[in-house]
């Protein structure tokens, strides 16, 4: 059902919680703030075993920290949150981007542009730089096409799903050569900077290294998807813009987050159920699925008033609940919740500001975002025409 439905396959279940199946396994889908607490207690649910293989092939890399629980992933997690959610870290990133945007932007008056293929180069080459990952000259294009794949080909079959896998290979091959090249002195990377700290893991293969380090960079680039919906939404919005250039920093991450909450990116996050349990009167048996309904929650009209109203307002007036603004998946930020929100909040938030003050027009083009394709995007990739 996922397959054909999309993201409107678990809030069309109606209730939660709701019993169904994902590709034929016994399956709970639940939703809401009591639900986010409750799928990410360790002693209700695992992740351990629970991605498909589908996913681990292409999106998030066969060992990584996402396939983790208890101790190890403890321990694995501490890695990415000491590189991605220290404060200057964040900043030197968002600063790297600020550098890669501006010199690209130069070249786009008179011009056509898809926000979505431009954006995954600019926050490639700023990623990329941050991280101390050497590019070789002239293959920006093809790297950042390559971490766009593995994202857009996680959830489907076909030459979407297989191209996913190409990229996957090509990149992890690559960045196994680095880390072995950084271990073994041949290469020489920034001190402290992700590619280093990786590569000095003990406990990591060169493979497992390799996978590691990209779900550093390649989340980073995911952010293209919410430049083309922010992009959508100043076309669909025009007094945004305005908003925007008034509104300073507040405004801009109170656009992000209603981006993020609004516009539809990951449909659900799995686990299994570590021991026979109830929630919400249905009875979940060990090792069934339990879907945390993340499209579902976010336009939940019981946590967010009109939520079919795209309104940045909504958060000007609170800053969100950890278990309430959950588009990339929930959580305490020690455990499991995405490391990388920070960033991608700040680069959301710059670009906006960045789009805002962006002299363009948006020429006639397909702008359909259908909801039963996972990830979504405006078909067109979003073009505009600077002027």
């Amino acid at each position: 059902m996922m397959l054909l439905e999309g993201y409107s396959w678990l809030p069309g279940l109606g209730r939660t919680p709701a019993p169904t199946r994902l590709f034929g396994l016994r399956a709970t889908a639940v939703r809401g703030p009591d639900a986010v607490r409750f799928f990410y207690d360790e002693r209700h649910v695992k992740r351990h075993g629970a991605l498909p293989e589908p996913v681990r092939g292409t999106l998030t890399g066969k060992g990584a920290v996402h396939t983790l629980d208890g101790d190890a992933h403890h321990a694995r997690k501490a890695m990415f949150l000491a590189l991605l959610k220290e404060p200057a870290q964040v900043k030197r990133l968002a600063d790297e981007l600020d550098a890669a945007w501006d010199a690209a932007s130069a070249r786009w008056p008179g011009h056509r542009v898809i926000l979505f293929e431009e954006s995954g180069r600019i926050l490639t080459d700023a990623v990329c730089r941050w991280a101390g990952v050497p590019l070789v000259p002239g293959t920006l294009p093809a790297v950042a096409a390559d971490l766009q794949a593995m994202v857009d080909g996680f959830a489907t079959g076909g030459p979407r799903h297989w191209r996913a896998r190409r990229a996957r290979g090509r990149q992890e091959r690559h960045f196994e050569k680095l880390i072995t090249g950084v271990r073994d002195g041949s290469v020489t990377v920034p001190p402290g900077s992700a590619c280093e700290v990786v590569a000095r893991q003990p406990d990591l293969s060169p493979r497992t290294a390799a996978v590691e380090l990209l779900n550093i960079i390649r989340p980073t680039v995911a952010v293209s998807w919410f430049v083309a919906f922010m992009g959508h939404a100043l076309w669909r919005h025009p007094e945004q813009r305005a908003a925007l250039r008034d509104g300073g920093d507040d405004y801009a991450r109170a656009f992000a987050h209603e981006v993020r909450r609004f516009y539809p990116f990951a449909p659900f996050v799995g686990g299994r159920a570590v021991r026979d349990l109830s929630y919400g009167g249905v009875r979940i048996p060990r090792g069934s699925m339990v879907l945390l309904d993340i499209f579902g929650h976010l336009h939940d009209h019981l946590l967010w008033p009109e939520p079919y109203r795209f309104a940045p307002q909504r958060f000007l007036e609170r800053e969100p609940g950890r278990d309430d603004l959950i588009p990339q998946g929930g959580g305490d930020p020690e455990l499991h919740r995405c490391p990388g929100e920070d960033i991608t909040v700040t680069l959301m938030s710059r670009i906006a500001q960045r789009l805002a003050a962006l002299d363009h027009r948006v020429p006639a083009q397909d702008l359909e975002i259908s909801l039963r394709r996972i990830p979504a995007l405006p078909r067109s990739g979003m073009i505009i025409r600077v002027r």
